[in-house]
């Protein structure tokens, strides 16, 4: 007997662990069964879950658990990333309580310090994905600096290398002055920033008294400025073009030049090019050969190295001493003392209040510094043309087809890809440096060594080259890599290419691309047919989750509360294509219900004898009640499989929601409860019948979103042991059909319904059993189900007549599927006053509409407020509208 109440914390643990056991969550290439390939976007080893992991991961072991069930050779492989920044701070903050520092220790020893932490404390996120019931392939699991992994990425890179798509360059980068590294876009955080806006005065070569002025709000790079440039068709300047500016504090002449970056509508409409320290300066200092030259170091400090030899004493405009005396302060202090200096020698014009983005590393914290550094990068443009062409040509659809233009959006307009990263944990580049800085790249020292030899034609010593790659480079290989390439395996001959990619949108440019470019070049086939783009999880008030603002929610407190059953019916449910999520907890307070009403329902069906029985034939049941019940069901379960099959996963869980509560357990079971508590017969084994055949369907259709309940009640039950659902065969069913027999059983329930809603809407006492009166041509529902419909419904046995409403007196008019119903009221409620309750409320719902539409209508409301406020007030509007609507219906049954 099942326990009286639905316990998820009892059963979760003990389920999981069986199934992992077991080995039913493994693949095998051997296997005739068609593959069904996914790959998790692997998660950082420092990670722990949040909820956006919850979703991603939610969505494709719903996926998995269905193919699986398909009779499909699932693989959903599992993995961990080294998230090299990430990992290299976590494990820093660590030596650093210890009083130890990785330099002073070494490369090598900070090394084995990060790989016992790892072994240690890493991948706490894979024990919490069990949590929440993933059924990945754990056996198979990678981690992308193992062994196999790191072969591959050797592989690639000099296989890239030596085809000329991967070279060093000294281009400008994103440098993090904290960490002492270059960093990916994707790492770079804007924040705005209440700053100034500084305008300086150049002074013009052979014109005294003359300036041109520029605006800035980072004076301190102004010490490796090498032109100033203005719009080639602005006539204020038009003399000026071809001739120099004095470069205030060095004296350094400087070209003023006519480029169309600079904007004659903003500032001056001069601008100072600092090649070395601004991204687009750098362009313009490419497009006309400007020098660029750095004067700040890794650490932002000020450094003169390749300006010392420039720097002129130029009385009341230009001061070495003053510039040699900032060498080696901080960015922020030289700032305040170039103003100063400039302010004393007249040449600082003014400062405004100026509040602009400031790009911030998102784990250092600080502000970036575009830096001129040598690097190594990847030629993206020529990979990323196979990759537009596969979209373009659908053999990898986006879902929703939208976020394709995003792709092509950025896929068009590729940078080269800096790869390279100046950190110790990581795959290091495998470059090797020759005594004249000839670069020999190969996949072992020992190769490199043989070509330095056959290059110098002697024995040399070679510097390895220090920095490692991006951790998106390795990751770019995930597909294929984590199948065993470069090696030809069973499992990369079958699962690759892959079926789906279920990702956010956050990361299409920085993993899903990369993935596309590196898949094609090396495989020759794209990584994935479908990429399905998933939301945001936000707050109920749909503003994004933050610490700050302190609305976020843990997944693992979550489960806590709700069972891992809910939070992931919850995020399926809620997941509509192109939309974000807004997560509350009274979402997973209703849906933890849902698992207890099927936990309910299903001791309420055990106590009366219900029973699995698979000799039970559907098609030998004859009954109208057991007829409709298999229809809904075999409904049930075709649209679960369209869903699933269209990614619509809040279309499956709201239909297998629909059909449970309201279909089997509200309708079919209230329907069933006096056949079952009368008098044995074949009305009651048939009832019997229908319900454990359904019951049981109901649990596999049910499994891939709600695992645990499932299983629990499918051994429990006597449907077979709890490991077996995981492969048992999901049901295909049909599309709905219109049964004669089936239909009359709708036409109870709709009768039902409309008694319900007229009796709530017009304050009938619950109390009351209203008489009524059916009239029409099509009652044969209502007269088949006339004991269910008066239980149901608080009425009296219906009167069946020519015309329901004649001679009745006051009541209320219901309809249902061709029937006509009435309720006499006379003595139970006042009609008048309840048409005038009806008509006040309706006025204050129209009021309502009235004051929203015209909030929403207002441009400056749209403008100004917060996305997650305006869309607050559209369902606001939606709602207003639905209960005019509601209100409209009801005053209309009201007759007199």
């Amino acid at each position: 007997m099942l326990d009286k109440a639905f316990d998820p914390a009892a059963m979760e643990a003990r389920l999981y662990a069986a199934a992992e056991a077991a080995g039913v969550f493994s693949a095998d290439p051997a296997r005739p069964a068609a593959p069904f390939t996914i790959v998790i976007p692997p998660p950082n080893v420092t990670g722990s879950l949040h909820i956006g992991h919850a979703l991603n991961n939610t969505l494709q072991d719903v996926l998995v658990r269905w193919r699986r069930m398909q009779g499909r050779d699932a693989l959903w492989m599992p993995g961990t990333d080294h998230a090299g920044i990430a990992t290299q701070m976590v494990v820093e903050r660590l030596l650093a309580a210890q009083g130890q520092e990785r330099r002073a220790m070494g490369r090598e020893a900070f090394l084995r310090r990060v790989w016992e932490w790892k072994a240690e404390s890493g991948g706490a996120i894979t024990r919490q994905l069990r949590r929440l019931g993933a059924s990945l392939d754990w056996p198979r699991e990678r981690f992308t600096m193992d062994e196999g992994l790191s072969r591959a990425v050797i592989e690639v890179f000099v296989t890239l290398h030596k085809q000329g798509l991967i070279y060093r360059d000294r281009r400008l980068v994103n440098w993090d002055p904290k960490l002492l590294t270059a960093i990916s876009d994707l790492e770079v955080e804007s924040r705005e920033v209440k700053g100034t806006l500084w305008t300086l005065r150049y002074p013009i070569e052979g014109a005294p008294g003359r300036f041109i002025q520029v605006a800035t709000t980072r004076p301190e790079t102004m010490l490796g400025d090498t032109a100033v440039a203005v719009h080639p068709d602005d006539p204020r300047f038009a003399d000026l073009v071809g001739r120099f500016a004095i470069l205030p504090l060095t004296g350094r002449r400087i070209p003023i030049i006519a480029d169309a970056y600079s904007d004659p509508e903003k500032g001056t409409g001069a601008v100072k090019i600092t090649p070395a320290h601004d991204f687009n300066d750098f362009e313009v200092g490419r497009r006309h050969g400007l020098p660029m030259p750095n004067v700040l170091d890794p650490e932002a400090r000020i450094c003169l190295e390749e300006i010392a030899g420039e720097l002129a004493e130029i009385p009341g405009v230009a001061e070495p001493d003053f510039v040699r005396a900032l060498a080696g302060q901080e960015r922020f202090a030289a700032r305040k003392a170039i103003l100063e200096k400039l302010e004393a020698l007249g040449l600082l014009e003014k400062a405004e209040p100026h509040t602009h983005q400031v790009p911030h590393g998102d784990r250092g914290g600080v502000p970036l510094e575009p830096r001129l550094t040598w690097q190594w990068y990847c030629d993206a443009a020529t990979l990323a043309r196979p990759a537009i062409e596969a979209v373009e040509t659908g053999r990898t659809v986006f879902v929703p087809k939208q976020w394709e233009n995003t792709f092509f959006a950025w896929m068009r307009d590729i940078q080269p890809w800096c790869i390279s990263r100046q950190l110790w944990w990581g795959h290091q580049i495998p470059a090797w440096y020759g005594p004249d800085g000839h670069i020999f790249v190969e996949r072992t020292q020992q190769e490199a060594e043989a070509a330095a030899r056959a290059h110098y034609g002697r024995e040399v010593a070679l510097r390895r080259d220090e920095d490692v790659l991006d951790t998106w480079f390795s990751s770019a290989l995930w597909p294929f890599s984590t199948l065993g390439w470069p090696e030809r395996t069973p499992e990369l001959a079958k699962h690759y290419p892959t079926d789906v990619l279920v990702t956010g949108f956050d990361i299409i440019f920085f993993w899903v691309a990369r993935m596309m470019m590196m898949g094609l070049h090396f495989m020759g086939e794209v990584p994935f047919r479908h990429v399905v783009i998933h939301g945001l999880v936000r707050d109920e008030r749909g503003q994004k989750m933050s610490k700050s603002k302190g609305n976020v929610m843990d997944p693992l407190e979550l489960i806590d509360a709700y069972g891992a059953d809910a939070v992931r019916f919850t995020l399926c449910a809620l997941a509509s294509p192109g939309r974000d999520i807004k997560l509350s907890k009274q979402r997973m307070e209703g849906y933890r219900a849902f698992a207890t009403k099927l936990w309910n329902a299903a001791r309420f069906l055990e106590m009366n004898g219900v029973r699995p029985d698979p000799a039970w034939k559907p098609a030998d049941a004859k009954g109208m009640l057991a007829r409709w019940l298999l229809e809904k069901a075999d409904a049930a379960a075709f649209e679960a499989n369209r869903s699933l099959e269209a990614f619509r996963f809040d279309d499956y869980a709201s239909g297998l929601y629909a059909f449970l509560w309201n279909t089997y357990c509200d309708w079919f079971i209230e329907f069933a409860k006096p056949v079952l508590n009368g008098p044995d017969g074949p009305e009651k084994e048939e009832v019997r019948g229908v319900a454990q055949h359904v019951l049981g369907l109901a649990l596999r259709l049910l499994h891939p979103v709600m695992p645990f309940v499932t299983a629990e009640l499918w051994e429990k039950l006597g449907y077979g042991d709890a490991v077996a659902l995981t492969t048992t065969p999901y049901p295909e069913g049909r599309e709905a059909a219109a049964e004669a027999g089936a239909a009359l059983v709708d036409q109870a329930i709709e009768a039902i319904s409309a008694i319900r809603s007229a009796r709530s809407t017009l304050n009938v006492p619950a109390s009351a059993v209203l008489p009524l009166r059916v009239s029409g041509a099509q009652t044969q529902g209502i007269r088949a189900f006339a004991p269910q419909i008066m239980r149901l419904a608080r009425v009296a046995e219906p009167e069946f007549v020519a015309a329901a409403a004649e001679g009745a007196g006051p009541g209320a008019f219901c309809a249902a599927m061709g029937a006509e119903l009435f309720l006499p009221l006379a003595g139970v409620v006042d009609l008048a006053a309840e048409r005038a309750r009806l008509g006040k409320e309706r006025a204050r719902a129209e009021a309502e509409r009235a004051k929203l539409e015209a909030k929403l209508a207002n441009p400056g409301f749209r403008a100004k407020a917060e996305e997650a406020v305006v869309a607050e007030t559209e369902e606001r509007l939606q709602d207003a509208a639905a209960e005019i609507a509601r209100l409209d219906a009801a005053l209309t049954r009201i007759a007199n």
